[in-house]
């Protein structure tokens, strides 16, 4: 069955285009194509798709607490990009990425991933540390079931999944997961994770 995707982009024209692009494997369904306005979390509770793209950093918050949401735009603003993660948004996405690189983002996060341009992470990774290690030292002082935990939430596993997948309870991996946010000098997962796509691109 295909990822149902909700796009929510003020140019028609692209929206048009990027919704030629999404639906051309027949992976992905676009279900809606809307201005991204406050009519937005009307349409996503009516629609229910699996993924929400928003042109508006904004609009993420008020998708918070509904499907992945992720930001499509043109043009990398660190500020931006940390204002959505900030929001929850769980990607970060160029319109000018290669089309199956896009579909191949929708899948992901549709499937509990976070995802976010190679050129993002780069830009973005920078003002993620507190320290100013290098990136072969930052995952040192995690624990081996650490690491484990941390490679699994970076590929866009729930605490549930690796939970079940290490023979562990939720609320341990919960707990590996907020120590191991500390030692990374990181907020959220999704801060995690961009550090390991950049460190094992």
């Amino acid at each position: 069955m295909p990822v149902r995707v909700v796009l929510a982009e003020t140019d028609a024209a692209l929206r048009a285009g990027l919704r030629l692009l999404l639906e051309a494997g027949g992976r992905v369904d676009v279900v809606a194509e809307v201005d991204p306005g406050p009519g937005l979390p009307a349409v996503v509770r009516a629609r229910r798709p699996d993924v929400v793209l928003v042109e508006d950093v904004a609009a993420v918050r008020g998708l918070a607490g509904g499907p992945p949401v992720a930001v499509l735009t043109s043009s990398i603003v660190d500020d931006e990009v940390q204002r959505a993660i900030d929001l929850g948004a769980a990607g970060f996405l160029l319109t000018d990425a290669e089309p199956e690189s896009l579909v191949r983002a929708v899948l992901d996060l549709a499937a509990g991933g976070v995802v976010f341009d190679p050129r993002v992470a780069a830009a973005l990774l920078p003002r993620l540390r507190r320290t100013a290690l290098p990136d072969s030292e930052l995952l040192c002082g995690l624990s081996t079931r650490e690491r484990e935990v941390l490679d699994l939430l970076a590929g866009g596993r729930s605490n549930g999944e690796i939970a079940a997948e290490l023979g562990l309870t939720e609320a341990t991996v919960k707990s590996h997961v907020s120590t191991l946010l500390g030692k990374l000098g990181v907020r959220n997962r999704v801060q995690a994770a961009l550090i390991v796509h950049q460190i094992r691109p």
